[in-house]
């Protein structure tokens, strides 16, 4: 297969229309965090912290994160698969419906549509919407995969469908509901069940959108960034079947000390435990598979974004199983160390390594090199440095408001008042803002570099193009 045959247009489309989400998104993030430290900020009634917030998460998560996964994918599949999509134009369709259906979606939030469910708060139009789009793409891509003309099913393949089909379970049983009007339903489940499936489907959300699809990235790029092979396609392989096993059994662990059933909670807490070892499994793969020569690190911009991400992913994957465990989540549920937890991932693990995924693309589909390498390696530093103070000043209040939480007196009254607490959070939360401020401007030099790198690649194309009409 020739490559000129194939369609890259629709990746095109979803990783400039990730970007421009992303700013979007980012905007809002830093915009409630400066809420939590002024209300000034606060611009009632569709910008306040209650709004903004599930506005922040759904754009960030669905616009970028979400948009930039179908766009790599369509990217993979047509070179893993060795043949062109199967439906270029119903992929040119979803690319459409998919900016409609983001922005409606982030208008309705902000209108106040809100269905209260964590990660799930569309109302039930929207939802629909969603799962036509999804639809769509599973047919394009499930469709080029068994039309495929490479036999072998390389692993990221393999994160691929499972990103699909889990995605699609998991979304349509949790948002199951009954409508009371446009921009109104009430979740099919009731009391305890509906928290049960709620958080089934909320914990396997990340799983399944940020952490398989991540993976097939991970898995396809790291090698051809090093020049170096995957370490072993057989543990990779092993690590995918114990981590799609074991993944959705965990969601429980959000409902500890809860009505739930204690011995859901405890195997929820069990498979929470187990999953460290195939996590572990990917992490490991990629260091063997960078072992044999660590100089990449120093040379090779891509590798220190995919090398750091998997670290994230590493450390993230040891710190939310060890969550899990009562006398941990005793202390630190319901504090500011969660979205601390959940920060280091979307920004450490997910943000790096579809950001190096993107840096490798566009100068591939351009054909052309990278506009700044120096302007890489300064987004890679300044992320890296705006994601850890991000996520420690929130650790540290979260450890702070735990303790404090949990004080008493000998007569058994609590020792500090709700305003002793709040008032401690102060300094952690502007110095959070500010740890954003550095993050965004890192993103924004990866904006910049990114559209400076397609401008280039039009450039040479043209003068190509030229070239080749003047010797005709």
């Amino acid at each position: 297969m020739n490559d000129y045959r194939y369609d890259y247009e629709t990746v095109k489309g979803f990783i400039l229309s990730a970007i421009f989400w992303g700013v979007i998104g980012l905007v809002a993030g830093l915009w409630i965090s400066a809420q939590m430290w002024d209300a000034s900020l606060n611009i009632p009634p569709y910008f306040n912290f209650g709004r903004l917030r599930t506005f922040h998460t759904n754009v960030l998560a669905y616009g970028l994160g979400i948009g930039a996964e179908f766009g790599v994918f369509y990217y993979l599949v047509i070179r893993l698969t060795k043949r062109p999509l199967l439906f270029p134009k119903l992929a040119r369709f979803h690319l459409w419906l998919f900016n409609v259906g983001i922005a409606i979606a982030g208008v309705t939030l902000l209108l106040g549509w809100n269905q209260s469910l964590e990660y799930a708060e569309f109302e039930w139009p929207i939802d629909i919407a969603i799962v036509i789009l999804w639809v769509i793409f599973a047919i394009n891509i499930l469709g080029t995969i068994i039309k495929r003309k490479e036999e072998q099913m390389y692993i990221s393949l393999w994160y691929i469908i499972a990103t699909i089909i889990t995605v699609a379970i998991l979304y349509i049983v949790n948002n199951l509901s009954i409508p009371a009007g446009l921009d109104k339903s009430y979740h099919l489940y009731a009391g305890v069940n509906s928290a049960n499936v709620e958080w089934w489907y909320g914990h396997n959300a990340v799983g399944f959108l940020f952490t398989t699809p991540i993976l097939a990235m991970f898995y396809y790029f790291l090698p051809k960034s090093t020049g170096l092979p995957i370490y072993s396609h057989r543990l990779s392989i092993i690590s995918f079947w114990s981590l799609i096993f074991a993944y959705l059994w965990t969601g429980a662990h959000h409902l500890v000390y809860t009505p739930l059933p204690d011995w859901i909670q405890t195997l929820g807490i069990a498979f929470t435990l187990f999953l460290i070892a195939p996590s572990w499994g990917s992490v490991v793969n990629g260091y063997f598979t960078v072992e044999s020569d660590w100089s990449v690190m120093k040379n090779n911009y891509l590798t220190k974004f995919f090398i750091a991400g998997i670290t994230f992913y590493g450390l993230q994957t040891i710190q939310g199983p060890s969550q899990g465990i009562r006398v941990i989540s005793s202390l630190i549920h319901y504090t500011d160390w969660v979205p601390g937890h959940v920060h280091m991932g979307t920004m450490g693990w997910v943000t790096m390594t579809i950001c190096a995924s993107v840096y490798y693309i566009i100068p591939h589909i351009y054909k052309t090199e990278i506009y700044s390498i120096k302007l890489a390696n300064a987004h890679f530093w300044l992320v890296l440095i705006g994601q850890l103070a991000f996520s420690i000043t929130m650790w540290i209040t979260g450890v702070q408001q735990g303790a404090m939480w949990k004080m008493t007196n000998p007569d058994g009254t609590l020792k500090y008042t709700f305003m002793e607490g709040l008032l401690r959070n102060y300094p952690y939360w502007e110095l959070r803002t500010l740890a954003g401020i550095v993050f965004v401007i890192g993103m924004l030099l990866f904006i910049y570099n990114v559209m400076m790198t397609i401008k280039k690649g039009k450039a040479e194309l043209e003068t190509k193009l030229q070239a080749a009409s003047a010797t005709a």
